[in-house]
């Protein structure tokens, strides 16, 4: 929640202030995909407050977002499109939404919520995809004519109307009817070069035994690259994350293009088949895929092309189709789809240096971690995709990004599983599932440290082809008022013979608390950029909300007086060091 609620900030602000609005989404406790409209979240108060509602609080507080759009799934037996306690009473009057609040397509389900419980715009009811084809359609949706004949016979007033109209005229002069609005451009030069640094900048380098990457381009001269997602477009698919681009490079083409001039060779093997087509973008398949060619037969020419290879870069992972990475659908298991694992554990069998690259929006299980030296998570990253990825293995770039969640082993260490709570207990009738969140705040690393579990990676994660080596922590007081703020200052340096950077991170750990909280939660984070042996102080500032928790009881936001901990890591499992203070 952290995290989430400071990255949201600056992004809302950079877009709207080109006059374009910003629409957060989804809005809230949209955690389950495949009955999304009849999910029924029972979640405590605690637990909505300090981990669901963060991001969306700042969104709106901080960031002034212009617009928001509710979710499919229900929050005290109402959707969320139309929910009085999220829409009305948290977000409008707690806090202070002043912008539109839109309907997820078809979200919409009942004209009297929908007029009195904070729905400004409605979309896609029976219209999605125009299925219904009738050209009054529109006519036809809660808050078209049902909400016209209400305000006709006195059901409603236009007090609702008014509301509903000025957040709409607002959005508009907000943006297109704002004079000031600056004019913008697609595709441009600056566009796809902003792409690949960001690109870059988020890949995770997540294990990277005997430094076998970089790789050494000194003294390679044959590269195989195997896998289905070497060579997929991964910009389409996936429901509304579907994107129309104007050019993608896969991570076969980066890596040749990167290659190309040198006496590299780069090879292609399939290994796997997920999506049966023979062509991708343009890229005809080295594999004809008949009804002859075997799973093992793939597999077998993979190894055989292994063998006398410096390199084997795999390129596996989910993608967006076969409702994996995909919305309105729930992975149907953890492990990786079409036996990847199987292919993966025959080539690091065959061949010392592999490089296994996940293409991911999420985790996945990983049972070879031990025999394969090299494991990178590649994300769902873009048109310049391709040239990121090989950048990052060639060692053009140095890779700093950190992993956003905890990966675990496997579904029995994540809480709503071992719990048993997910995907939830139908409602006779099977009309709605209620889905109790029983792990409330102990999500994440959170619920890791609890259960004294070791995941496969931790939260905050990442390595770097240089090291870094943090010194001691200090604080410029050792007690604090609850009108202050604390410093936290701790000297890291780059020990290894690159420039690289790291990314500092700050937990809390409150002593000793009136309520049950987690050992630590993320409180702050730093990127520093150094030279070879240089050494920066990073700086941390902290306030009592960094040592709050939500007061079910009452209602409230409490910082309680007494000690605690501040720690200064590398990652949630990487604590670096400690350093003591008091809250008066």
């Amino acid at each position: 929640p952290y995290l989430a609620s400071r990255m949201v900030v600056p992004y809302i602000t950079g877009l709207q202030s080109k006059g374009v609005s910003a629409c957060v989404k989804h809005y809230a406790l949209n955690n389950d995909e495949e009955y999304r409209h009849q999910v029924n979240v029972i979640v405590d108060d605690r637990a909505l407050h300090e981990i669901y509602l963060p991001a969306f609080k700042a969104a709106v507080e901080e960031a002034g977002s212009w617009a928001i759009m509710g979710a499919y799934n229900l929050y005290k037996d109402q959707h969320n499109c139309h929910n009085q306690w999220l829409l009305n009473d948290i977000l409008k009057r707690d806090w202070k939404f002043d912008g539109v609040v839109v309907s997820d397509w078809g979200g919409t389900h009942d004209t009297d919520q929908a007029v009195k419980n904070g729905l400004d715009m409605e979309f896609g009811s029976w219209t999605n995809g125009l299925t219904m084809g009738a050209s009054n359609a529109y006519d036809n949706y809660y808050l078209a004519n049902p909400y016209l004949k209400g305000i006709k016979e006195g059901k409603y007033t236009i007090k609702e109307l008014d509301d509903k109209v000025r957040r709409i005229l607002r959005l508009y002069y907000r943006t297109t009817m704002n004079r000031q609005r600056p004019v913008g451009f697609l595709c441009s030069d600056l566009h796809y070069a902003a792409a690949k640094k960001i690109a870059e900048e988020g890949i995770v380098l997540l294990q990277n035994k005997n430094n076998v990457l970089p790789i050494d381009l000194q003294n390679v001269r044959r590269i195989l690259v195997v896998g289905e997602n070497a060579i997929k477009p991964m910009t389409v698919g996936g429901g509304s994350s579907s994107l129309k681009v104007q050019k993608e490079i896969s991570p076969l083409e980066g890596l040749q293009a990167r290659l190309a001039g040198t006496n590299i060779v780069v090879d292609y093997q399939r290994g796997y088949v997920g999506d049966k087509t023979s062509e991708y973008n343009g890229v005809k398949l080295k594999v004809n895929l008949d009804e002859e060619r075997t799973e093992e037969q793939l597999i077998a020419d993979a190894v055989n092309a292994a063998e006398d290879a410096d390199y084997v870069v795999i390129f596996g992972g989910l993608n967006k189709s076969d409702y994996q990475d995909c919305e309105g659908h729930d992975r149907k298991e953890y492990k990786l789809p079409y036996n990847q694992d199987k292919l993966i554990t025959a080539l690091a069998e065959t061949n010392k240096n592999v490089v296994y690259v996940n293409i991911s929006g999420n985790a996945v299980a990983m049972p070879w971690t031990d025999k394969v030296p090299a494991i990178v998570q590649g994300w769902f990253i873009g048109s310049e995709a391709g040239g990121a990825i090989a950048s990052v293995l060639v060692g053009d770039v140095n890779p700093s990004g950190k992993l956003p969640f905890t990966w675990p082993v496997s579904l029995q260490d994540v809480g709503a599983h071992k719990l048993n709570t997910y995907p939830g207990t139908w409602r006779e009738g099977n009309q709605i599932i209620d889905e109790e969140y029983k792990e409330s705040i102990y999500v994440g690393y959170r619920w890791a440290d609890k259960e004294k579990i070791k995941p496969t990676f931790a939260f905050g994660h990442g390595l770097s082809y240089t090291t870094f080596a943090y010194g001691r922590a200090v604080v410029d007081k050792k007690v604090m008022g609850a009108d202050e703020t604390l410093t936290v200052t701790v000297p890291v340096t780059n020990t290894g013979n690159r420039e690289g950077a790291e990314i500092v991170q700050l937990y809390i750990s409150d002593l000793k608390s009136s309520l049950p909280r987690p050992i630590k939660e993320l409180k702050g984070f730093s990127k520093v950029k150094l030279t070879p042996g240089e050494t920066k102080e990073v700086v941390f500032t902290i306030g009592k909300d960094a040592l709050s928790f939500y007061d079910d009881a009452r209602h409230e936001w409490v910082a309680e007086p007494g000690k605690f901990e501040v720690i200064v890591a590398a990652s949630a499992a990487d604590m670096k060091s400690k350093v003591s203070f008091e809250l008066k």
